[in-house]
């Protein structure tokens, strides 16, 4: 490593640390990692390619972690738990729902698809087609009932049982 110069140590470092906080968020919030994560990668390939100097990309990548911090804090603000927030992030990445539902009926659909999930959910439910057919039809219901895009729903509802699956990996080993 001799001969690197200070800055770039510090865009490994910083590129390190932020890739761990993004590999934790995986395991709770699919979303957000995956945005973080994209955000991030976009940051170091202009660095790479020489589009922006060292000084600059540390400034961007300072600017993403205090982004993941004020992530950490929207779930407070929209009064929902860290579960609730993750299904409320699989339903908010389409604009046109937010635009159609808002924020208080998109809360709503989080919170009543987190309460069916976790009744729901088996050990093996990732494995038994059964159990996630059921699923599947219990989330589209869910979506329906709310007035989800129906052109969307299809998108949402595949994002929603990803995150359910994360979840309930978790569920299953703090249980």
């Amino acid at each position: 490593m001799r001969g690197v110069p200070q800055k770039n140590l510090a865009v490994e470092l910083l590129r390190k640390l932020l890739n761990g906080e993004i590999r934790t968020r995986r395991q709770k919030n699919i979303v957000q990692a995956r945005s973080f994560a994209e955000l991030l990668e976009q940051a170091i390939r202009r660095y790479q390619n020489r589009a922006v100097e060292a000084a600059q990309v540390i400034e961007e990548l300072i600017a993403l972690a205090r982004e993941m911090r004020e992530a950490d804090r929207r779930g407070e603000q929209l009064g929902l738990t860290e579960d609730e927030l993750a299904f409320y992030d699989a339903l908010e990445t389409n604009d046109r729902a937010v635009k159609i539902l808002g924020d208080e009926t998109l809360r709503a659909i989080a919170r009543e698809l987190v309460a069916a999930v976790r009744t729901n959910v088996t050990i093996d439910w990732t494995v038994r087609e059964n159990v996630r057919a059921h699923l599947r039809v219990l989330v589209k219901r869910i979506l329906r009932k709310h007035g989800y895009p129906p052109d969307k729903q299809e998108t949402a509802t595949q994002t929603v049982l990803e995150q359910a699956e994360t979840l309930s990996e978790l569920w299953a080993t703090t249980n």
